[in-house]
């Protein structure tokens, strides 16, 4: 497949304002690839030369990609800064660049598919003494042999800022599309992603064995599975009505999601964050810890990492854990802020599928797998049968400095990638009035007014995930909570990623000044939810008028974009429902 026919697509993609009309688009796309094209097909249309757990990055920068114009093009530096300023976008001033060069095409040919992905991987793959200049040569090649239109999307592809829109999700439909001509195969598809987390490897395996391959799909090592979710409810009551009068209750503590994989045969740990991205460098202790103090020699395992202090007790806050993620003075950080790893699943061990086993079973076997007296132990847990129970663990564990519990069904399966209530987690803050945070998706962003002038920022537009339609619906505009700092980081950020108009995935009836991909995730703080005309998030009718749902006095909190979540892991519409009929009791329920 030619990839000036992947950049034609591309366009169509860009301008596609209908969900539908970019999943059909999507399968046709995927039909015109080779089998050995389709899985570096679906790489690069997510923007990546990799699933996210490989942490492959191409390591192009702005000032790179300049310099890769100018050689490709003869354009003098100035020349690429003044256009870059004026189009906010390297993409299209390449196009304009190469349309205009007066420079011979180096190549008669033209750059394939699989060309041009070699190449970002050879970028993305040079390092050490004179790898600048390497990858700058090896950018401005391709862009030499290249046509305006391609030129626009090889740039955006080495900067990493594509700006297609497309989620994990409208692959899938549009893999299923383009096998079984119809959408529905889709859920099974979803069901072999959530357990190796590979969009391209499920393509390739589709389209090269069948759909009985996607159906048979196994667990496998150092292929993360995404997580299981838990729902919420605000009483034990609740809580125990919804798993039949008995369940078990964990300890939720605040610290690192971290999914452990240990083949003991090779001595290799790999771990993997809640977003399945590789921690394993930033954890040594935890990497000795799965080779030496667990049982078996093949097993895939979840917990949480927390820094806990020994002496008091007393677990150190999030934000003191979270400092283990910087990749520089690992060692030094690890004597200063010794973690723990507190599990509590196991997903396989020793060859077998631990997924749909029952969770009784599966915590029998995490109990007989770690022993739990070092680094690695179990997660604290009782069994209730009575709300007192509940209630009385739940008052002992945040008095211990942990942020709640989760309560879990005796009976179900870890169901990977998925919010169900087989895990229903309680914290402190659901109980009253609204002052549990959500999790918004950016979607658009204001120019700044009168002080915030000069930031060219002033505020953004919120959205909620609605997952059963893989559509983001808007609920707020924010304008409170920035600082300076964060005004001016979010700008350059969110105009890597702006676009012409309305993404295809986004419902809304409010305009911003300007439209981004949804792409970064905030998080904020609100007084309440309220029914609201202008947003679309939970849409319905009510006596006659058409209301979504929004936030009243939001604000942001925790310091700007959160990099531990993608969109897809925003609140949902259906959570936000939830929360505002948790709301509607409390209010009740307080009312004289």
């Amino acid at each position: 497949m030619l990839f000036e026919e992947v950049a034609k697509y591309y366009e169509k993609l860009e301008s596609i304002s209908s969900r539908l009309a970019m999943v059909d688009t999507l399968a046709e796309m995927l039909g015109k690839a080779k089998k050995d094209e389709i899985k570096n097909l679906i790489y690069m249309t997510q923007g990546t030369l990799a699933p996210p757990f490989e942490g492959l990055e191409i390591g192009i920068a702005e000032k790179l990609a300049e310099e890769a114009i100018g050689i490709a093009t003869g354009a003098s530096k100035e020349e690429i800064s003044s256009s870059f300023r004026k189009t906010g976008d390297l993409g299209i001033s390449a196009e304009q660049f190469i349309q205009s060069s007066k420079l011979r095409r180096m190549s008669r040919s033209k750059p394939e598919l699989n060309d041009v992905f070699m190449t970002m991987m050879k970028i993305a793959k040079t390092s050490g003494e004179g790898s600048k200049d390497t990858k700058i040569k090896s950018l401005a090649d391709l862009l030499a042999s290249s046509s305006p239109l391609e030129a626009r999307y090889i740039v955006r592809f080495s900067l990493g800022e594509l700006r297609l829109g497309v989620g994990d999700a409208t692959i899938l439909e549009a893999l299923s599309k383009l096998v079984t001509g119809e959408r529905a195969f889709k859920e099974k598809l979803e069901n072999a992603y959530n357990i190796c987390s590979d969009l391209g490897t499920i393509g390739e395996v589709l389209v090269k064995e069948g759909t009985n391959a996607i159906e048979n799909f196994k667990v496998s090592l150092f292929k993360p599975i995404r997580p299981a979710l838990a729902e919420r409810l605000p009483t034990s009551q609740e809580i125990l009505e919804r798993m039949h009068g008995k369940c078990a209750v964990e300890s939720k503590y605040d610290g690192l999601r971290a999914q452990v994989h240990v083949d003991k045969k090779n001595k290799r740990v790999e771990i993997f964050s809640r977003r399945l991205e590789r921690l394993t460098d930033m954890f040594p202790e935890i990497v000795k810890a799965a080779l030496e103090e667990t049982k078996g020699n093949e097993l895939i395992f979840e917990g949480e990492a927390i820094s806990y202090d020994e002496t008091t007790g007393q677990f150190r806050p999030f934000q003191e854990t979270i400092q283990r993620k910087r990749k520089h003075e690992v060692k030094e950080m690890s004597e200063e802020l010794p973690l723990h790893l507190f599990a509590f699943d196991i997903m396989y061990y020793n060859g077998e599928d631990y997924l749909n086993k029952p969770y009784a079973e599966r915590r029998k076997k995490l109990e007989e797998v770690i022993p739990g007296t070092g680094t690695i132990r179990l997660a604290d847990r009782i069994l209730a049968t009575s709300a007192k129970e509940i209630d009385q663990y739940f008052e002992d564990v945040v008095s211990n400095g942990l942020e709640g519990i989760v309560a879990k069904d005796l009976n179900a399966k870890y169901i990977a990638g998925a919010r169900k209530f087989s895990w229903i987690k309680m914290k402190r803050s659901y109980k009253g009035e609204l002052t549990d945070t959500v999790d918004l998706v950016i979607v658009g962003y204001y120019t700044g007014k009168g002080s915030r002038t000069e930031f060219g920022l002033g505020g953004l537009l919120g959205a909620v995930y609605n997952d059963k339609e893989d559509v983001f619906e808007t609920i707020t505009k924010i304008g409170t909570g920035f600082t300076e700092q964060m005004m001016v980081e979010l700008k350059r950020t969110l105009d890597k990623i702006r676009v012409p108009s309305k993404p295809a995935r986004v419902k809304a009836l409010i305009q911003p000044d300007y439209w981004v991909e949804p792409k970064y995730v905030i998080t904020v703080k609100a007084d309440e939810i309220t029914k609201s005309p202008m947003h679309t998030a939970g849409r319905h009718e009510e006596n006659g008028i058409e209301m979504g749902y929004a936030l009243r006095f939001p604000r942001i909190v925790g310091g700007g974009i959160r990099q531990d979540k993608s969109a897809e892991e925003a609140t949902t519409t259906k959570e936000i429902i939830e929360m505002f009929t948790q709301q509607r009791k409390t209010k009740l329920s307080e009312a004289p």
